[in-house]
């Protein structure tokens, strides 16, 4: 697959990218080396997208990423993080509350405001040791979409206008307020995390028809749904949390369905987004350059179009669900 633009931003992306949380220590802690080493890894095996956040380890995953880069040509990768989180030190940090496996030397503080978004950017550009950010996402408005839409968003607006950055996006794992976005705004992407998975087709009753109406390019995150679609057995998780019942027997009867065909379920959940046209890429969080090898490799698997109809057959893929064109 070639690289395909963000809307008409000029910003292209692969269809592989790089989710950085995980080298910031989300849930558990990897070294600076295993860090980057992931990240070589992911330019060496074809990722040229790589996407983080100031949330991600109260900064670490940024400077990590920035350090892990600095030695690649700019112009080998695109670059996207977000605003929405400022981060503020704390005189009596403890350990982090939200995920993290870092201390907790700073305070995550909701800022939508047009002030919030310079200063955030600022940061930023700091801790990743760049000039530029590919795109920036406005990240998880859920209980501030009117000041991301009056404030956050025009000035990311004018930032684009001036070359500051050169896209941007929304990043949620919800779909009904990007959809918002996309049709009141001029965003370029959209970032859908866990909600457009071979277990989760919300995505697509309005975002993606409207994102694909609009020539916005969509980036799908989460396409394991944290886990469960990765490996599923008692205790997978869905959404970061125990998987129910009825999920994990649906898990693993798609297991089972991709087994009849050879096919490793990772391979068939990295693929099933790409069947939809707004689908730019994929996003996939790695830790370690093992993982970054693995998505690689499963992306690379053929899958033939016998597997979607027999998941069709079995019921675990509606009719009105499209399906990648068959590979190999």
């Amino acid at each position: 697959m070639t690289a395909r633009a963000l809307g008409r931003s000029g910003v292209s992306v692969g269809p592989l990218s790089f989710g950085a949380a995980a080298i910031g220590n989300l849930f558990t802690a990897v070294t600076d080396e295993q860090a980057a080493r992931a990240v070589h890894t992911a330019l060496a095996h074809g990722y040229r997208h790589f996407d983080t956040a100031p949330h991600y380890g109260l900064g670490l995953s940024e400077r990590r990423l920035g350090a892990a880069l600095r030695d690649h040509p700019r112009d080998a990768y695109t670059l996207a993080t977000k605003v929405g989180r400022l981060l503020v030190e704390d005189g009596r940090p403890g350990p982090d509350d939200q995920g993290f496996a870092v201390p907790a030397t700073h305070r995550r503080v909701w800022d939508f405001s047009a002030d919030g978004v310079r200063r955030s950017l600022e940061a930023s550009l700091q801790r990743l040791g760049t000039d530029r950010i590919d795109l920036v996402h406005l990240h998880d408005p859920d209980d501030h979409a009117d000041q991301a839409l009056r404030e956050a968003y025009p000035a990311l607006e004018r930032l684009r206008g001036e070359g500051v950055i050169g896209a941007i996006g929304i990043g949620m794992n919800q779909a009904a307020l990007p959809a918002r976005f996309v049709r009141d705004t001029d965003v370029d992407a959209v970032l859908l995390a866990g909600r457009y998975t071979l277990l989760d087709h919300s995505g697509l009753d309005v975002l993606l028809p409207l994102a694909h109406e609009r020539g916005v390019g969509v980036l799908v995150g989460g396409v394991f749904n944290s886990g469960l679609l990765a490996d599923p057995r008692p205790g997978a998780t869905f959404d970061y949390a125990a998987a129910p019942a009825e999920l994990l027997d649906r898990a693993l009867r798609l297991e089972d369905a991709c087994e009849q065909h050879g096919v490793p379920l990772r391979a068939a959940a990295l693929h099933f987004p790409f069947g939809h046209p707004a689908v730019v890429s994929v996003l996939v969080g790695a830790r370690s350059a093992a993982e970054v090898r693995d998505a690689a490799a499963m992306l690379d698997r053929p899958v033939p179009a016998a597997l979607w109809n027999g998941l069709r057959e079995r019921g675990l893929l509606p009719a009105h669900v499209p399906v990648p064109a068959p590979t190999g």
